[in-house]
């Protein structure tokens, strides 16, 4: 049996690490990213590799690591993300800025130099939100963290954009991965990190139509 690979980034906590901890459990192999390059996941088919994606070296650093590996990808998985301005009913361009350094430009250049690494056939999932949803924002409403959702608006479209320039090659798709009980969604929130990562799961290896937006195996408006 051919072992398959995933790489996923933020492994360190939350719903990246119970993502490592699923594949592992499914029998891939799996390559994490962290911001400190570990994580408190011990197993002998999981490496860590350090990744900030809101520095352009370290993403540099991560591909030629991930290459050095001598393994095709099968599944990329870009979970890793921020939010800084949760509290927030306006736009802090600083803010904006560091957000949209890693939620969307560092998540586009680690992307452009796995590319060659990853398989035909494989599978890039991007952990976007409803929050991004331009359909589903209604002006009637009080809407919080505009840095974030700009930041995953602009992700669907980059998965759109992506999808159709790898169109029978690679499919691409975006997810909302819910309200979780994390670091950023807070212990108020209706589902745990391991409830995620299974449908997650179930998408990545699904023969899926590219360039869709998930959740729980629906597809959701753009």
């Amino acid at each position: 049996m051919i072992t398959k690979n995933v790489l996923i980034t933020g492994v360190s906590r939350g719903i990246g690490r119970a993502l490592a901890e699923k594949f592992l459990m499914e029998g891939f192999f799996v390559i994490g990213t962290s911001t400190s390059g570990s994580s408190n996941i011990e197993n002998k088919n999981l490496v860590v590799l350090q990744l900030d994606l809101s520095k352009p070296q370290s993403i540099k650093d991560c591909a030629i690591n991930v290459e050095s590996l001598n393994k095709k990808i099968d599944i990329l998985i870009n979970n890793a993300g921020v939010a800084f301005d949760i509290e927030d009913d306006r736009i802090d361009i600083d803010k904006l800025r560091k957000t949209l350094d890693i939620n969307l430009i560092g998540l586009i250049d680690f992307t452009t130099k796995i590319l060659p690494l990853i398989n035909k056939g494989g599978h890039i999932l991007n952990a976007s939100s409803h929050a991004g949803s331009l359909s589903e924002t209604d002006e009637d409403d009080d809407y919080f963290y505009p840095a974030y959702r700009i930041s995953k608006a602009a992700l669907n479209m980059y998965s759109r954009t992506l999808a159709i320039q790898l169109k029978d090659k690679i499919t691409v798709s975006s997810f909302h991965p819910g309200w979780v009980k994390t670091d950023m969604g807070g212990m108020d929130a209706d589902m745990m990190p391991e409830e995620a990562a299974e449908y997650i799961y179930n998408l990545a290896v699904s023969k899926v139509k590219s360039g869709q937006f998930w959740f729980k195996g629906k597809k959701l408006e753009w």
